[in-house]
């Protein structure tokens, strides 16, 4: 490395000549990459309603819908405006009153459950089918179209039309998060650094990594909305310690008499070793969301553990060459530094030490009460503003035609129409059950022939299924459709064992019977691995316990404050928020752990070596933690949507209370503890730990006397 490190330096205009060309393919992938804006198309392909729906694509071309409600319009314009529809790329069918009957025949006679269906007060409403699944590309683009047609008593609605709208608020809002926590960071670094210029210079360095990042992630084939949405904040949040790490220790070389070459090959040698360490745990805590069965989480897991990858390479290569360039004008532009050493604080935290395990172990049992009782919520489309248009359509949907949710049940096609009809009757007495349409409902002796709607039984049937669609007043994720969906479930097998439901209802309760079991699995994997790291950085069997489970407590403790507050929080947090927490915080720890080391190793006892760690470790703890709680927090304030909000808010207030839990309990730990980590761990300065015991009984001796 002592060789590369010169390599750097020697070539560094170079590196960074190639490195500014590299942003350009970069740029193209990022723009070329596929955004996927539907988290439950990430459910395990072999749960019972991706199955399901499946079928409902291939078989039925049903995957995307949509419903145009129509208020206080004549019907001949609701004709006009179906078949202008009809005629948008992207649309497969359209299915209203006059497909089933003329126009000429009055409303009275059709039959009743038909009329309920497409008809309510002063509203109609089409069925619309698109030719792909409610998340592509081309649904979106077709309903968007669909838009620009209908006038202000026409409302599209539906999940397609959710999914259409949160593609535009995300793609209309990211760059906004992005503004602003570049912005905010900005003021953090100006008050922990000296230098006017640095920050600006860190920023810059970190386009290289964000551009790269999200340039090589065209090689994923698409990535999420929620992971375009943070993975810049998270990434400028989580790898912005490594530019202070390189600058303070070239500052550091050159006061020492080097020229900047030779200053700048030392800083680079010495950051390696403490950045690729740091990063090391970094990474872990995002690679273990790649176990849950969610496939957002191996999404989220490997855009960011690339991304801090990318951010270590960078400040190696890239960084190097922009402080030297600007290293003049860094020098010259200097301010006192706001965020400074507190010697008076590191000695209130050795001497209320006991104090602060006391009440660290009684808050430590309620805050695992609250993070276990917090309230979640699986449907995502609760968590969008209301002011959006399908959000107001799909009200309406519910106010109008009492239709929340829909259920797509696909049965053999050889059953008989006497079963089916007993089985529609079956469903039709359950709680919530609003309407059922389908074929075998519409035909027999007491339907004439010219109103049996053969437009129903296109859409209905194929070779081998038919298809029931099933209208509820209950909305997803809750435990009164959850309750449907086995009731439908007992009542379609009863008819035909292979039944399948397909719909977003049995696509959330999928969900969350699957997050549930990722929820334990990421949390243990992500223990288990900071663990093995810092056993192995610190040849150590006690210290892995003892930081981890400081960190958890700062987790724990922000996972609980919602349920205080009485705030339910959107599914995916409990999962990723723990893990990044983990993952990124870990750092802190391991930076005083290390610096409490150096100073036993130096020959001071452990009460002037903890004070000395807390004094020299506090700037850089709190910088990188108020800079990971700004990035974060500032997109917080002004996310509409609560799910990005509620993650946000998350990460920043648990950066804020790690860097507290850091700062006062862990080192009272490290203190305490002292003597038993030095039996525990190889290479520990054990010589100081008997002088602490000596020290500590010859205190208590004067004391008793």
């Amino acid at each position: 490395m002592e060789n590369c490190s010169k390599f750097i330096v020697k070539y560094r205009n170079w590196i960074l000549l190639i490195a500014t060309i590299l942003l350009i393919p970069s740029m193209i992938g990022y723009f070329n990459t596929r955004v996927n804006y539907d988290i439950l198309t990430y459910l395990p392909t072999s749960s019972p309603s991706i199955v399901a729906q499946d079928h409902l694509n291939d078989d039925f071309n049903l995957a995307g819908t949509a419903m145009i409600v129509v208020d206080d319009t004549p019907e001949k314009e609701v004709k006009d405006l179906e078949a202008k529809i009809a005629e948008v790329p992207g649309v497969d069918r359209t299915l209203w009153r006059s497909d089933v009957v003329d126009l000429s025949i009055p409303q009275s006679v059709l039959p009743d459950e038909f009329r309920k269906a497409l008809y309510a007060d002063n509203a109609t409403m089409i069925i619309v089918t698109f030719t792909e699944p409610a998340a592509s590309d081309s649904t979106m683009n077709a309903i968007e179209q669909i838009k620009t047609l209908c006038n202000e008593n026409e409302h599209v609605a539906g999940f397609s039309a959710i999914t259409a709208d949160t593609k535009d608020m995300i793609d209309r809002e990211t760059p906004i998060y992005s503004g602003i926590a570049v912005l905010l960071v900005l003021v953090v670094l100006s008050l922990g650094l000296k230098s006017w210029l640095a920050p600006f210079i860190f920023i810059l360095g970190m386009v290289y990594p964000i551009v790269y990042n999200m340039g090589t992630n065209i090689f994923l084939g698409e990535i999420s909305y929620v992971t375009k949405a943070l993975s810049m904040i998270l990434l400028l949040a989580v790898s912005m310690d490594y530019s202070i790490f390189l600058l303070h220790r070239y500052q550091e070389e050159k006061q020492k008499g080097e020229n900047k070459e030779e200053a700048m090959a030392k800083a680079i040698h010495a950051t390696w070793i403490s950045i690729t360490s740091s990063s090391i745990t970094t990474i872990a805590g995002f690679l273990a969301l790649l176990v849950m069965q969610l496939t957002l989480g191996r999404d989220i897991g490997l855009v960011m553990a690339k991304g801090v990858l990318l951010a270590v390479i960078c400040t190696i290569l890239i960084l190097p060459s922009l402080l030297m360039f600007f290293d003049p004008w860094i020098e010259k532009w200097q301010h006192p530094a706001l965020i400074r050493p507190l010697p008076k604080f590191s000695s209130w935290v050795v001497t209320h030490h006991k104090a602060i395990l006391i009440v660290f172990v009684i808050l430590f049992i309620p805050a695992i009460y609250c993070n276990s009782h917090v309230a979640q919520y699986y449907d995502l489309a609760a968590s969008l503003p209301g002011d959006l248009e399908s959000v107001k359509g799909t009200n309406e949907l519910k106010d109008k035609f009492d239709m929340t949710t829909s259920h797509f049940i696909m049965v053999d096609k050889d059953l008989s129409s006497s079963d089916t009809q007993a089985m529609i009757k079956e469903i039709e007495g359950l709680d919530g059950i609003t309407n059922v349409i389908a074929y075998d409902k519409f035909v027999g002796p007491m339907i004439p022939a010219e109103l049996e709607p053969e437009a129903i039984k296109d859409l209905t049937e194929t070779d081998d299924l038919k298809l029931v669609l099933v209208n509820t007043s209950y909305r997803s994720a809750t435990d009164e459709i959850n309750k449907q969906i086995d009731d439908l479930y007992t009542i379609t097998q009863k008819y035909d064992p292979n039944a399948m439901i397909a719909g977003e209802g049995n696509m959330t309760k999928d969900l969350i019977d699957v997050t549930n079991v990722d929820f334990q699995m990421v949390n243990v994997v992500s223990i288990l691995a900071i663990l093995v790291i810092i056993a192995l950085t610190f040849k150590s069997f006690s210290l892995p316990f003892i930081l981890v489970v400081c960190i958890e407590f700062a987790i724990v403790v922000n996972m609980g404050i919602p349920y205080l507050t009485h705030t339910e929080l959107p599914f995916i947090a409990g999962i990723v928020i723990g893990t990044i927490q983990l993952g990124a915080c870990i750092d802190y720890a391991i930076l005083m752990t290390s610096r409490f080391k150096e100073e036993l190793e130096k020959g001071l006892n452990p009460k002037e070596a903890i004070q000395t760690a807390i004094t020299q470790t506090m700037p850089s703890i709190i910088t990188s933690g108020m800079s990971f709680f700004a990035a974060c927090s500032g997109v917080s304030l002004i996310a509409k949507m609560d799910l990005i909000k509620s993650l946000c808010t998350l990460l920043g207030r648990g950066a804020v209370i790690s860097v507290i839990v850091i700062l006062t309990v862990l080192p009272s730990l490290l203190y305490l503890s002292n003597s038993l980590i030095a039996k525990t761990t190889k290479g520990w300065p054990k010589a100081q730990a008997a002088h602490d015991q000596k020290h500590s009984e010859s205190e208590g001796i004067s004391v008793h006397a």
